[in-house]
């Protein structure tokens, strides 16, 4: 057994010309929570913390790591992520109701399993595709990528430019109104012609009693999926009744907490495109759980990211270790603390991740110092 010596943050914050705008609020910088575990052995591993929401989340929970989960992780052992991802859940689970931030927590502990496996792949010197492949460790490396966050406005001049950059699939916005919806989906399927694939997210917009009219709106535009249409608790009965009157496929995820969660939803069929986020819940131990889950009940594992880079690199490297089937996420907004430590050079929708240990990525400090916020 390897202890662990020490557990750092920083938090780094990337200005923006243009506000990244959802149907529930907006993004006026490009936040990101950068976590480090080392051992005693001289091994370390990356993770990074959700904190998109609020925007001022990042130095709480920068502060959270610092006053609770860095003691908290000193001296266990460093050599087995999913038993300390449970033993952490299970030790917090009662101060995180009591203080109400049940999601904070879980978004740290994601990220430190992120860490640990990172620490496994460089102790093991192998890319965590191949460690993390329920097949041995056969699976290809390559990763079928599709460009998000295009919108509400200039979707097709957009999605144009994203396709001259090597995508082959494109998600845009919609829950602004039905006509800016209808007008976007229009013109981006003009723009990139009727067998390009191109998905939307609605970020829970609408209300279960007219979500499916809305749907029915989009569905001559040939969705290949609906992400969210609903809020993430609405009750299954809604989920289920909006399934089968909506008439196109649905896609969701990234806001349930619990493997009980996802086995609610693929169990009751509302999801053909299953979305968890490394660093929402879960980190990669849990995700590739939820992955095999839907490996079981016929839906496609496509994991949900909306972040810089050390995320990114977590959520391709558990994609390609269940194979080539399915999509992974990657954000067609300018993000300095995503494209400065991960960057990334598709051809025709794909990318194939290299043989460098653990994620891959080693953030270059130094480099993003400009970008660093005291908390």
């Amino acid at each position: 057994m390897t202890e662990i010596t020490k557990v750092e943050c920083w938090v780094l914050r990337a200005p923006v010309a243009k506000a990244v705008a959802t149907s529930f609020g907006i993004m006026t910088s490009r936040p990101a929570v950068f976590l480090r575990v080392s051992a005693a052995d001289g091994a370390w591993g990356w993770g990074e913390v959700f904190c998109n929401f609020p925007q001022v989340g990042a130095e709480h929970r920068a502060r959270l790591v610092d006053s609770m989960f860095a003691p908290l992780l000193k001296g266990r052992p460093s050599d087995d992520a999913p038993r300390l991802r449970r033993e952490l859940e299970s030790q917090t689970r009662r101060v995180a109701i009591q203080c109400g931030e049940p999601g904070p927590f879980a978004q740290i502990i994601s990220a430190i399993d992120q860490a640990l496996w990172d620490m496994a792949g460089r102790r093991a010197g192998v890319p965590l595709w191949r460690l993390l492949a329920p097949d041995g460790g056969t699976a290809g490396n390559r990763v079928h990528l599709y460009a998000s966050g295009l919108g509400p406005k200039d979707v097709a001049v957009n999605a144009a430019r994203k396709r001259d950059e090597g995508y082959d699939a494109f998600k845009f916005k919609v829950g602004f109104g039905s006509d800016q919806d209808i007008t976007n989906f229009a013109e981006i399927r003009a723009a990139l012609g009727e067998d390009a694939t191109i998905m939307v997210d609605a970020n829970q917009a609408w209300e279960h009693g007219t979500a499916a009219a809305r749907i029915a709106e989009l569905a001559p535009y040939h969705p290949q999926w609906v992400e969210e249409p609903l809020a993430a608790d609405e009750p299954a009965a809604a989920w289920q009744r909006l399934a089968r009157d909506c008439g196109a496929p649905l896609a969701g995820g990234e806001n349930l907490r619990g493997l009980d969660a996802f086995e609610q939803a693929l169990a009751g069929g509302w999801f053909s495109f299953i979305q968890p986020d490394v660093a929402k819940w879960g980190g990669i131990s849990e995700c590739r759980e939820v992955a095999l889950l839907a490996r079981r009940h016929g839906a496609v594992f496509c994991p949900h990211w909306l972040g810089g880079g050390i995320g990114l690199a977590a959520s391709l490297q558990l994609r390609a270790a269940m194979g080539a089937e399915g999509f992974a996420e990657v954000d067609a907004n300018p993000n300095p603390l995503r494209e400065e430590v991960f960057p990334l050079a598709p051809q025709d929708g794909w990318v194939s991740l290299g043989d460098a240990p653990g994620l891959g990525v080693e953030p270059d400090l130094v480099r993003l110092k400009p970008y660093l916020t005291t908390y």
